[in-house]
């Protein structure tokens, strides 16, 4: 199979009354990792996963996922789905609404009480799955609706704000869940507006607007301009090394008897003489630090809602004058 697995281009939705929900949307999700779906409310986000799972039906969508047509029924059974604000009859048993979509996809009752127990444990629900879904918290029904989306052993598992309602203590856990999965192989694809959460998990990430995809790639990729040291010091420099220092295109400010200095470089080695001349003059270097741009930074750069990063689609940072900018 091809490394991408889901590869659509030019998909287009128009609702009635003319509502542009999806403007010739491109889009290519690599195999085997999470992938972060990213956007204001009303960008489309929801809208581009329901028409790969063959709820909405596009105006055009051309591409491919695991190989087949877009819509192509089949292929579904190798999805997985938790939809946003997904609800489930409150009389059944959490342990019940596994078994039954895990018979909705074919396998048998004996494998589904199999699979069942390991995926209440995968998700931390082993002492409540015998509990009925009426007596869970959000919390927990999040927990029961991630699980449910893993019954069918999917290669890929759409997840629809998979933290909402999630206390601290089970996103963390649900982070070592989303991690597992893609050490299993399997690709994640997440919609959420929690971006520090996707942060500390996502490989890779598109940004949605207006019904289009204003940037992807990985975090990496998307940041790279943004690289970026800050060096602390403490001591005198002389006029030569502050000169050299500029002419490398250090920002240096000085406060409460320390230099901050910032230099935008992705790559460490040509501050490595810096540091020997700093030393060279017995200047202390209290902290030397490597910092980009969060997602949370690009994220409102991208939609053009100002912010640190900037208030223009494909800006460049701007400088960093006061320490409390540098996070």
């Amino acid at each position: 199979m091809s490394d991408v697995v889901i590869d659509i281009a030019d998909a287009r939705k128009r609702y009635r009354g003319g509502v542009e929900a999806l403007r010739g949307v491109s889009l290519q999700v690599p195999k085997g990792g999470i992938f972060g779906l990213l956007g204001p409310n009303g960008a489309g986000k929801s809208t581009l996963v329901k028409i790969l799972m063959s709820i909405v039906h596009p105006n055009h969508c051309a591409g491919t996922m695991l190989g087949a047509p877009i819509g192509h029924k089949p292929t579904l059974a190798q999805v997985g789905y938790l939809p946003e604000h997904a609800r489930f009859p409150e009389y059944l048993r959490g342990g019940e609404v596994i078994r039954y979509v895990a018979g909705l996809s074919g396998i048998s009752r004996a494998e589904a009480c199999v699979k069942t127990e390991q995926l209440l444990e995968m998700v931390g629900m082993q002492d409540w799955g015998k509990q009925k879904m009426g007596t869970y918290s959000k919390g927990m029904k999040q927990r029961i609706g991630l699980a449910q989306a893993l019954a069918n052993d999917p290669e890929i598992v759409f997840l629809d704000e998979p933290t909402d309602g999630v206390d601290p203590k089970g996103r963390l856990e649900m982070r070592h869940v989303l991690m597992r999965m893609r050490e299993e192989g399997r690709t994640v694809f997440i919609n959420s507006h929690l971006l520090g959460e996707l942060e500390m998990i996502c490989d890779s990430v598109a940004i949605m607007d207006k019904g289009e995809i204003v940037q992807q790639g990985t975090i990496a990729q998307l940041t790279e301009k943004s690289r970026r040291y800050e060096l602390i010091t403490r001591g005198s420099m002389s006029e030569g090394l502050v000169q050299r220092l500029k002419e490398k295109g250090f920002q240096i400010r000085h406060e409460m008897g320390q230099d901050f200095m910032i230099v935008y470089e992705s790559d460490p080695e040509p501050i490595q003489p810096i540091l020997d001349a700093l030393r060279g003059e017995g200047v202390t270097i209290v902290e030397l630090r490597e910092l980009r741009q969060s997602l949370e930074e690009l994220f409102m750069e991208s939609v053009g809602a100002g912010g640190v990063g900037g208030s223009r689609k494909g800006s460049t940072p701007p400088s960093l004058p006061r320490k409390e900018a540098i996070k």
